[in-house]
């Protein structure tokens, strides 16, 4: 859905390239059917390989039970192992109608998926990513949008540099919360703190994630769960019992899922290959936000490395500029790229871009950071001209 929405904002671009009256009609039902049809492909490609390998599936709820050994009943059958490991992912949070009356009139980023058609006016509750993504899909595929957000900024736990961005290109409402919604036969009024929204096609809830792990019965084995229920994990992956693992959302910690499946091979190459040491860094791990433009992050924020290492020893470099793509449109979109460095030998703890482009470019520096790259490194780096990337190996 973002790709489609990057067709969106080219669109705008087309004249200024000389492509003369170039016009498209957009069809949310045709993306629709090719989205929902690759999903079900790639589900079914998952399901094959499961075969090939000769691994049972079986499909029901299961749920811990009380037997001296950790067990595991599904469909009225049980399942015992020395190893049994929880990926239960996690799913949307809701607004209970004590709360919010008329709150069961929204949906979560899973409805965004069920939408036939774009909606005329959009609210988006929330300030994390998934807000902000899907704020920026719906806005610029027409729909017009607003984000309200109860506490502090969007995406507030990421660099400084990057929040000025994000604001200036979404319409947020800050410091309000929804107290109230009504529906008439055709639209729904969103009523907020201090006013009233009328005519919402689609009121998403985007508030944040719960674990899965409300009835697998995890008490009567002795598996330790946090304040928010998520699982009780140390650094390998083991919890509070003996042979029972978790890994993915379920344990609440960077809810990404190449970062489930990495925890879920170095989990597996410590149990079944012997290399006793095997478990993933949660340190640097790259982040990309697929908002317009795209965040890419990796690594410590400026205010995070100075309470690591100081502020004495923290030197900071930033750049905004305009990409060339965009030198003869008249729409603009600025990039903006910093680096946070640490120690005498300005050691890159940090790397925060947003722009065009910045998605695909993050995953090289990504590599950098992890081998501890200095900044001396990244200026010797020749410069691939002309990028938006060379601004990062040219920065004084």
């Amino acid at each position: 859905m973002w790709n489609t929405s990057t067709h969106a904002e080219y669109l705008h671009d087309h004249e200024d390239y000389g492509f003369e009256g170039a016009k498209a009609d957009f069809n949310w039902q045709l993306i629709k059917r090719k989205r929902d049809a690759y999903v079900s492909r790639l589900n079914q490609i998952y399901r094959n390989n499961l075969d090939k390998a000769k691994i049972e599936s079986i499909h029901g709820y299961a749920r811990f039970t009380d037997d001296p050994e950790p067990t595991v009943e599904v469909n009225g059958k049980k399942y015992t192992a020395p190893h049994i490991l929880i990926a239960t992912g996690g799913h949307p949070s809701t607004v209970s109608e004590n709360d919010v009356p008329g709150a069961s009139l929204g949906i979560t980023s899973d409805g965004f998926f069920e939408l036939e058609s774009c909606p005329k006016r959009s609210v988006i509750v929330g300030a994390g990513y998934i807000a902000v993504e899907m704020a920026g899909i719906l806005s610029t595929l027409g729909s017009k949008t607003s984000i309200i957000i109860r506490q502090g900024g969007v995406l507030r736990n990421f660099d400084c540099v990057l929040l000025g961005k994000v604001r200036s290109v979404q319409k947020t409402d800050k410091g309000l919360s929804v107290t109230l919604v009504t529906k008439d036969p055709d639209d729904k009024d969103v009523q907020e703190k201090y006013d009233t929204i009328h005519e919402v096609d689609c009121l998403l809830w985007a508030i944040g994630r719960e674990p899965n792990t409300a009835g697998l019965n995890l008490s009567s084995i002795g598996v330790k769960l946090d304040e928010r229920e998520h699982i009780v994990v140390d650094e390998f992956q083991n919890t509070t019992r003996a042979g029972v693992y978790a890994v993915g959302d379920v344990c609440g910690r960077a809810l990404l899922t190449p970062v489930a499946i990495a925890a879920g091979r170095k989990l597996a190459h410590r149990l079944f290959e012997g290399k006793a040491d095997s478990k993933i860094d949660y340190n640097n791990i790259p982040t990309v936000v697929f908002s317009h433009p795209p965040i890419g992050t990796v690594g410590l924020t400026e205010d995070e490395a100075i309470k690591t290492w100081g502020k004495d020893n923290v030197k900071v470099y930033t750049t905004s500029f305009t990409p060339m793509y965009y030198a003869i449109t008249t729409r603009k979109s600025q990039c903006i790229m910093k680096l946070v460095c640490a120690g005498k030998n300005e050691k890159v703890v940090g790397l925060h871009m947003q722009g065009f482009g910045c998605d695909e470019m993050l995953q090289g520096f990504a590599v950098a950071v992890n081998m501890g790259a200095t900044k001396e490194d990244f200026d010797r780096t020749i410069a691939i001209h002309p990028t938006s990337s060379e601004e990062l190996v040219t920065l004084r």
